[in-house]
């Protein structure tokens, strides 16, 4: 035969026995020297029978100096394509059925090595580890064991034995013969440096290497000259010089990827067509350095272009546009390939070429009436269309829209071939959409490839280079020429080739592949690599610019209101222009499709809020605070406010009439359903919220959205939905998403039937065909690679099934499924983030659904809600709930604690709290937080918050602590007081008035803020006559002077403001100025209003004082102390009345509307004056002075004491209180009086009776005013000495329906021996409340405790009250203090009130009654037993235990009684049923506890010992770690969620046990044992950066200054708690985080 001859070397050819099998048409006519020298060197190993192994960088280069070689020997070539899914039957034998037998069909290698031909292996560091050590010993000895028996044996042996064995023999042995022409050409990259498994040294040791870098420079130049002749030569060879630097070994050390040295002709071809484009726009194409690299390697990339003075697109990129595409009318002989002529003008000139063009009639540009051509989209397909000339590209964009133009597409599954079984059993192949495109010249369209793997996208290198495939089933591909050669040479016809399965692939195909930009320096998203480089062209899609995008959207949405679309997109284009990556992060959640969103939107509804929009698309609602932050500063700074209409103002009723559903302002039909079983059918409360959400998802809904709902587990997705689905009467299709979902089970279910694979449709295909709506819960489960196929389904309503059907939005082919026109998607998903284990289903797939966040209800909707759940549950009960659910969400929210309480967990306590009333609420609520309850820190939040709303977990029944109480002394007589009514002028006197309005000035402005109040509830752990307390802010110059309460209501809200009136009260010069003010609250109309009054003008002596017992009437009355006029303010009518009176006062008392007892200033004799009712009356009526006479009870001695009150009633007693106060029954006018010589005094009759009234009083032992308040010690050192004056407030208050009088004293004027024990010491106190109870006699002292903060002013505190709080009373059985720290405090001292909480906080608590519960069944055997009975009564009543005689025993059986078993009912005769409580049964014994605690010290003194630290080093440290404890645990939490977030586990594909792959089925039904998957820890991915932990370095100063100024602003323990945190949080996540401890020193720098 004929030789072959490379330099000295010679070979002898050998016909081919399958000559089609032999490449055609990879010589070309001059070779270059290098390449001659690799075949050269080929032939060296072939003749010696060595297998080699090409390696080198990727691109094609390797494959087609192999496949040179092979045309040039005549060989047959067994390509395989190598991945990670390849696996032994792929090499060895693969299994079909045929007519119901599974048989072996020999694959690639088998074939080869029968055959003689050579196996071409490329990608070798693609396939897993272990799968390539199968051909080890076919490669070593040539053997190969094969699945069906045989056996392969290298010729050598084969040939030795044929001369002992006949033929027939070995077939009978199967034994076959391995070729000696066979051999093996691997080819792959070098590991490391590129990505992928390094070689398995047995297996690498059975290759010769031979490094094929690319080639020399002068050969390439040689090359490129040919391929671009017009081309200038000094840009060739500044192009190639600038390739070859950045494939040098310097730029792999900056980390730059390779330049795809190999894709240089086709962009030279591209120049030769188009001379005027820029280099630098080139080698963007070929090279995308904007968006592959950082900004290091960008910088170094410039650096090279401008070193070749390439840097010349820094003028704008010539402006370009198609203008026409016509169908070409070059219909080559024998060439099918359309063609079609593109016009493109760039800047000024047209020009025309030839891009080959679809099956299609072209269409002109800009035909398509949805598409909005803009200046940068006509640009990209300009160029688009240049690169489609060469070669396949990839778009690169963010979730920017992007269109395509030309041909008819096409999108894949990247499997080439799908197996199915034919009608009868047979297993066949079909090829997948990706080969049957190549066939037929469409445009494929890869979707998301930054998502495929490397080693699956390395199977196309081949197609995309050399434009051949070859597929499982035997059948090749070719490239259209070498196709046509193939024919000519061996004179065959098409159908004689496709007989032999060769297939031309057709001029026309071209791949376009769609990719996210790669995230620079991220690991895993760092895709595009030096392979993926050398197999496209890339374009680079830029986000549009903001005039391109409001036409875009104006043209989209012709009704949007203009201003709406400037402030979105100045909005957008802000946040996209920032470097804070939190901005850009949410700039991504704004991208045009979302805008479009909006504006559709905004065009149906314009009455919206933008702000309310935009918050929707960045679910705002869920985003960490940082990022929340920095949106809305966003929107404040484009001025969008946020004019959402209030909740409460809008109706949010739903009514379905005439069928017409209406929600809010929305309206819609409902819908006629065919399947009335799928719609759904829910327990739904409406509640305003949940109907906002509902009436927003409407019109969602309407505009023909998807939507997606997002919200915390339990606040009420699923039922929104279900209730939704249920008023619109539309059916439902369900699929709940997890870990385990697969793109199959989103789809498609394979099963087989009678040997016969079918295909059940999940509900996803059948909601698509029936129209019906697909509800997908928990999307979050699921990985993002699997949810990610609903993307082209909702965007572009297409889908490729398993099956080979597809999903289309409207034409009808074969084979192909119409999506119903009513068809939608509402996927529910929690929301991103820690503690949700789930994947960002918002973050990949957000932006193509209308996104709604679903929050748990505000208090008042939810409260509404549980009352519905539980009407009998009351209604304290609830608000409780729904307070202290809403602050542990809050504090979800911040981070503090990480579950999010959600609805659901109250609903379930009111549920039970309706069906068992008598359960405590405290021990109900343990059901959510038993789950909490080992993890100490978050317990102890939970019980503080739970607490502080007043719901007593972990307290006890028996913990009541209310106020000791004491006797009270008898009441007696003790004189009268004569209203001197008749006779005598001198003692009836009129007082004169005169009216004037009031001058007003003003008004001054005043700056408010908001403060929140946090309300405790005090009765947590224990019952007291506390009920709740709140802190005023107060900084340390501010005092408080005054306290009044409005009968409507004590301003006890939760939001505070607070006022500055600085420029109110004129400040004088001296600035010792001490002012006190005091405060009325007026009443209706003009509530919530009060009046400030300063008592002491400037620098005078005397006092004006305010009475302000009838404020609520809208009046008050003004006095000067030792003045004699009363000055009447009708705060209404604006109107002041003087009344001028004959005496000097010191106080005055408002007993009645129209009745005022006035005191003498230095007699203190007592005056009644009596007015008319209405000053203003035309009968102008006179006020009258009447003197009072005080009389003792034995006047005869003289002993007549005058007493001066400090209180009077403006009111009298009720008549059942006066009578049990005075022991007798008695109907009277009266007043309570309070001085300070007695308890309290009752004057009956006064004032409205003339005759004598009878004085009872309640008389002390020591008169107040002689006791000092100050020899208390505990007060004496924030007093400041002994009191200089007396003070201005009388902190007593008569509490007239309770009958009290509750007094706030200085604990020196309390009894304190008489409280506590001996040995006690009092505790630290403000004060103490004094009540005297009328009606038990009793008397109590309640303890206020200390502020935690005095103010410095201690005189002038002094000056205001006696004891450190005031007091005022509050509704009818309680008061108020607030003390000088700003604490308000709410007391109840009414002993109704007492009783009727007691009781409402016991059965909180829940009634734990120490009984043992009983387990009874009732048998119907009565074998045991005999019959029940009531017993005898025993008439001593004598306790009976066991027997069954007795009634009312307690044991025994049969009896009705306690215990025992038997009996027809309980009944208790009375008797003490002797058991330990509960509380002592569940103690643990003391010995018990002893020991556990001794161990305990024990260890921790050893632990102390071992580490070398006192007890005193100890209590140090465990102070600061104490204060940061809270912080430690979420610090703690956070770096939980980084852990879990890094364990998750993969499936493992090709498993021999497991579960069934779904994709396997076949290979099952075949026989094959690999057909299972199971989950396992993922290696990770080869050449992927190893994870290392991350390192800290904690730098401390400690400095002399640090202690200096310690003192001054606490700066050193700040920094010792802030370090003690940090070592407390990272211990014990050494491998995730590496730490290092270093400080400063003032001299040397320690380690």
């Amino acid at each position: 035969g004929d030789t072959v001859k490379i330099g000295e070397i010679s070979y002898q050819l050998k016909t081919p026995r399958n000559p089609e099998l032999v490449p055609i048409n990879h010589m070309s006519e001059t070779l270059p020297q290098t390449v001659v020298q690799h075949l050269r060197w080929i032939m060296q190993k072939d003749l010696l029978g060595q297998d080699v192994f090409l390696i080198g960088p990727p691109g094609p280069l390797r494959r087609s100096i192999a496949m040179k070689y092979l045309e040039l020997t005549k060989r047959e070539v067994e390509y395989v394509a190598l991945s990670r899914d390849t696996t032994e039957t792929d090499l060895k034998q693969r299994r079909e059925i045929r007519s119901g037998t599974a048989f072996y069909i020999d694959q690639c290698a088998v074939r080869a090595a029968t055959e003689g031909r050579i196996l071409v292996l490329e990608g070798l560091e693609k396939a897993e580890r272990n799968v390539l050590p199968v051909l080890n010993n076919l490669l070593e000895n040539r053997e190969m064991q094969l699945e069906d028996g045989r056996f392969l044996m290298s010729y050598q042996r084969y040939d030795k034995l044929l001369t002992e064995h006949t033929k027939e023999e070995l077939d009978a042995w199967q034994i076959v013969r391995v070729s000696e022409d066979f051999r093996v050409i691997a080819l792959g990259l070098p590991v490391p440096r590129y990505k992928g498994n390094p070689l398995d040294p047995p297996l690498r040791s059975r290759f010769q290497a031979r490094d094929i870098y690319y080639l020399p420079f002068k050969d390439q130049l040689e090359i490129l000259y040919v391929v671009g002749p017009n081309v200038p030569a000094e840009r060739v060879s500044q192009l190639l010089s600038f390739a070859t630097t950045l494939c040098s070994q310097e730029s792999s050390n900056l980390g730059l990827p390779d330049f795809p040295v190999d894709n240089l002709p086709p962009a030279l071809t591209v120049l030769e067509h188009f001379p005027m484009l820029s280099s630098q726009q080139l080698v963007q194409r070929l090279y995308p350095y904007q968006a592959m690299l950082g900004k290091e390697g960008c910088t170094a990339v410039e650096g090279v272009l401008s070193r070749f003075e390439m840097l010349d697109a820094c003028q704008q990129p010539a402006s370009s546009a198609v203008l026409k595409v016509a169908p070409a009318n070059t219909e080559q002989p024998g060439q099918p390939g359309a063609q079609a002529d593109v016009t493109v003008r760039i800047t000024d000139k047209d020009i025309t070429f030839q891009v080959p063009a679809g099956t299609k009639a072209p269409r002109p540009p800009n035909s398509n009436p949805a598409f909005i051509s803009t200046p940068s989209h006509a640009q990209l397909l300009a160029e688009m269309v240049q690169s489609h000339l060469v070669k396949d590209m990839c778009l690169i964009g963010a979730k920017i829209v992007c269109v395509c133009v030309g041909n008819d597409y096409n999108t894949s599954s990247l499997s080439l071939f799908q197996r199915y079984t034919l009608a009868n059993g047979d297993t066949a192949w079909r090829p997948s959409p990706l080969v049957t495109a190549a066939q037929e010249g469409k445009l494929l369209l890869l979707d998301g490839i930054h998502r495929v793997n490397l080693g699956t996208l390395s199977v196309l290198s081949r197609l995309l280079h050399d434009r051949e495939l070859s597929l499982y089933d035997g059948s090749r591909l070719l490239r259209w020429d070498r196709y046509q050669a193939l024919k000519e040479e061996l004179q065959l016809t098409d159908e004689q080739l496709r007989e032999r399965s060769i297939f031309p692939v057709h001029p026309s195909f071209r791949v376009l592949a769609l990719a996210e930009p790669p995230v620079v320096g991220s690991s895993g998203q760092q895709w595009l690599g030096p392979e993926l480089l050398t197999m496209f062209m890339f374009h680079n899609i830029q986000p549009l610019a903001r005039a391109q995008e409001t036409s875009l959207i104006q043209g989209l949405t012709p009704n949007v209101p203009k201003e709406a679309v400037e402030q979105l997109l100045h909005l957008t284009h802000n946040l996209r222009q920032t470097n804070d990556p939190t901005a850009q992060s949410l700039a991504s959640s704004l991208s045009t499709r979302q805008l479009l969103r909006i504006c559709r939107r905004l065009s149906q509804y314009p009455e919206e809020s933008i702000a309310h929009a935009v918050n929707k698309a960045c679910l705002s609602r869920f985003l960490p605070s940082l990022a929340r932050s920095s949106l809305q500063k966003g929107l404040a700074s484009c001025s969008i406010q946020d004019t959402q209409p209030d909740a409460e103002a809008h109706d949010h009723s739903c009514t379905v009439k005439d069928g017409v559903l209406t929600i809010g302002s929305v309206s819609a039909p409902v819908y006629n359903a065919g399947e009335k079983m799928k719609v759904p059918d829910v327990l739904f409360y409406d509640n305003a919220q949940h109907m906002m959400v509902m009436e927003d998802m409407l019109k969602d809904f309407l505009l023909g959205e998807h939507l997606l709902l997002v919200g915390n587990q339990g606040v009420g997705k699923n039922k929104i939905v279900d209730r939704f689905l249920h008023l619109l009467n539309r059916p439902r299709e369900y699929l709940q998403l997890h870990r385990d979902t697969t793109v199959q089970t989103l789809t498609l279910q394979p099963s087989v039937r009678d040997g016969i694979i079918i295909y059940e449709d999940s509900p996803l295909v059948k909601a698509v065909k029936m129209g019906h709506i697909l509800v997908i819960d928990e999307a979050d489960k699921a990985p993002t690679n699997v949810t990610c196929i609903l993307k082209t389904l909702v965007e572009s309503g297409e889908m490729i099934l398993a099956d080979g059907r597809r999903i289309v939005s409207a034409e009808r082919r074969p084979n192909t499924i119409a999506m119903h026109p009513d068809f939608r998607m509402l996927v529910l998903a929690n929301r991103p983030g820690f503690p949700f284990l789930g994947n960002d289903f918002f973050g990949s797939l957000g932006d193509i659904f209308s996104c709604h966040a679903v929050d748990n209800p505000k208090p008042q909707a939810e409260f509404a809600m549980l009352k519905q759940y539980g009407p009998a549950v009351p209604d304290a009960t609830l608000h409780k709930l729904v307070a202290a659910f809403g602050e542990l969400r809050a504090m979800a929210d911040q981070g503090t604690i990480t579950y999010p309480y959600s609805t659901r967990e109250v609903v379930n306590i009111v549920k039970h709290l309706q069906r068992f009333p008598d359960e405590g609420l405290a021990n109900v609520v343990r059901n959510v937080f038993d789950f909490d309850s080992y993890n100490k820190d978050t317990r102890e939040v939970l019980i503080e918050a739970l607490h502080k709303h007043g719901i007593p977990i972990g307290a006890k029944p028996s913990s009541v602590h209310l106020a000791k109480e004491l006797p009270l002394p008898e009441v007696r007589m003790s004189g009268y007081w004569t209203t001197n009514q008749e006779g005598n002028a001198r003692r009836k006197l009129l007082c004169p008035t005169e009216t004037h309005p009031i001058d007003i000035k003003g008004p001054v402005f005043l700056r408010v803020q908001g403060y929140p109040c946090e309300r405790q509830e005090s009765r947590a752990l224990s019952f007291t006559e506390e009920k709740a307390t709140w802190q005023i802010p107060m900084s340390e110059v501010n005092i408080i002077c005054d306290i009044t309460t409005n009968n409507v209501c004590l301003h006890a809200t939760r939001e505070q403001e607070y006022t500055t009136l600085y420029d109110v009260f004129p400040r004088t010069i001296s600035g010792v100025w001490q002012p006190f003010v005091t405060v009325a609250a007026l009443g209706s109309p003009l509530e919530g209003q009060v009046v400030l009054h300063e008592e002491q003008v400037g620098e005078t002596s005397y006092s004006h004082k305010m009475c302000r017992e009838f404020a609520y009437k809208n009046w008050l009355l003004f006095y000067k102390e030792g003045g004699n006029q009363l000055d009447v303010l009708d705060v209404l009518e604006g109107r002041v009345h003087t009344i001028s009176l004959p005496i000097n006062l010191s106080k005055v008392f408002l007993v009645a509307e129209d009745r005022w007892l006035l005191v003498e200033s230095n007699t203190n004799k007592k005056f009644l004056l009596t007015k008319p009712m209405h000053m203003g009356a035309e009968d102008s009526g006179v006020c009258q002075l009447h003197s009072v006479s005080e009389d003792g009870v034995s006047t005869g001695h003289g002993a007549n004491e005058m007493c001066v009150p400090q209180t009077v009633g403006s009111d009298q007693l009720p008549n059942e209180n006066l009578s049990a106060a005075l022991g007798q029954k008695i109907v009277s006018p009266n007043r309570l009086l309070s001085d300070t010589s007695s308890y309290a005094r009752i004057i009956v009759g006064f004032p409205d009776l003339m005759s004598p009234n009878e004085v009872y009083s309640f008389k002390r032992d020591v008169d107040l005013s002689e006791m000092r308040g100050g020899d208390s010690g505990g007060q004496m050192f924030s007093r400041g000495g002994l009191k200089s004056s007396v003070a201005k407030r009388t902190n007593c208050v008569s509490l007239l329906s309770a009958n009290q009088v509750v007094r706030a004293l200085p604990p020196g004027q309390v009894p304190l021996k008489d409280i506590f024990p001996p040995d006690v010491t009092p505790p630290m106190t403000a004060a103490y409340l004094e009540v005297t109870d009328l009606n038990s006699k009793k008397l109590k002292y309640i303890p206020v405790p200390r502020s935690l903060s005095v103010s410095p002013y201690t005189s002038w505190i002094s000056k205001v009250s006696d004891s450190d709080v005031l007091l005022a009373g509050l509704g009818s059985g309680g008061v108020v203090t607030v003390d000088m720290g700003g604490y308000v405090r709410l007391w109840e001292t009414g002993l109704e009130n007492l009783q009727r909480s007691l009781l409402e906080w016991r059965t909180m608590i829940g009634s734990e009654d120490g009984r043992p519960i009983q387990i009874t069944v009732q048998r119907d055997s009565g074998l045991d037993v005999t019959a029940p009975k009531h017993g005898k009564v025993d008439p001593k009543n004598a306790p009976h235990v066991g027997g069954n005689q007795w009634a009312g025993g307690t044991g025994g059986r049969d009896t009705a009684g306690l215990g025992g078993k038997g009996g027809p009912y309980r009944l208790d005769a009375g008797h003490k049923v002797h058991q330990l409580s509960k509380a002592e049964i569940d103690a643990i014994p003391e010995d018990v506890r002893k020991a556990a605690r001794e161990m305990g010290e024990k260890a921790f003194k050893a632990r102390l010992k071992e580490i070398d630290m006192s007890e005193y080093d100890a209590s140090t440290y465990e102070r600061f770690s104490g204060n940061v404890r809270r912080q430690v645990q979420s610090l703690r939490i956070i770096l939980d969620s980084l852990q879990a977030k890094g364990k998750e586990r993969q499936w493992l594909k090709n498993q021999s046990l497991g579960e069934l792959d779904d994709a396997k089925i076949i290979d099952g039904l075949t026989g094959e044992k690999a057909i299972y998957k199971r989950r396992g820890e993922l290696d990770p991915e080869l050449g992927s950066p190893q994870q290392k932990p991350k390192r800290l370095r904690v730098l401390a100063d400690v400095s002399g200054s640090m202690y200096r100024f310690n003192g001054v602003d606490g700066r050193l323990e700040r920094s010792m708690e802030a370090v003690c945190m940090v070592m407390e949080a990272l211990e014990s996540y050494e491998q995730k985080i590496k730490v290092r401890y270093t400080h400063t020193h003032t001299h040397t720098h320690m380690q």
